[in-house]
């Protein structure tokens, strides 16, 4: 009879997955962390700060940007947001959510807004955009 796994396999398998779990509790660690700290949205329209909202009032309330009004966020006491309408075609942004943890972001492509969770006191390793 013949063997189906042999004496090397079974070792690096088991690394793999030593490492898979690994690297699964450190993600789960630094999402936490991130969570914890207090939270702002950015809104950005043409790759300009137009608005920021902070995340920790415990308001539930939509709105929308000067800038185009066909755009609606819904901002939750549980301090997520999220794109609550677009007029965009293929409403990406919409089914995208509610955003939360700090360094979370998406976007209305088709309407040039950006929506970007950040911590309150900013960071020097921030990412930088240009929507054109």
């Amino acid at each position: 009879m013949m063997k189906f796994v042999k004496k090397k396999d079974l070792i690096i398998i088991i690394l793999i997955l030593l490492i898979a779990i690994t690297l699964y509790f450190v993600y789960n660690v630094y999402n936490q962390n991130s969570g914890k700290k207090e939270a702002k949205a950015e809104i950005y329209y043409e790759s300009e700060l137009i608005m920021t909202v902070p995340l920790n009032e415990k308001i539930d309330k939509t709105f929308s940007i000067a800038q185009n009004e066909h755009v609606i966020f819904h901002l939750y006491e549980d301090g997520s947001i999220r794109f609550e309408e677009s007029d965009c075609p293929d409403k990406v942004c919409i089914k995208s959510g509610r955003l939360k943890f700090i360094g979370s972001s998406t976007a209305c492509l088709p309407n040039k807004i950006i929506l970007k969770i950040v911590p309150v006191k900013g960071t020097d390793n921030d990412v930088d955009m240009i929507v054109k």
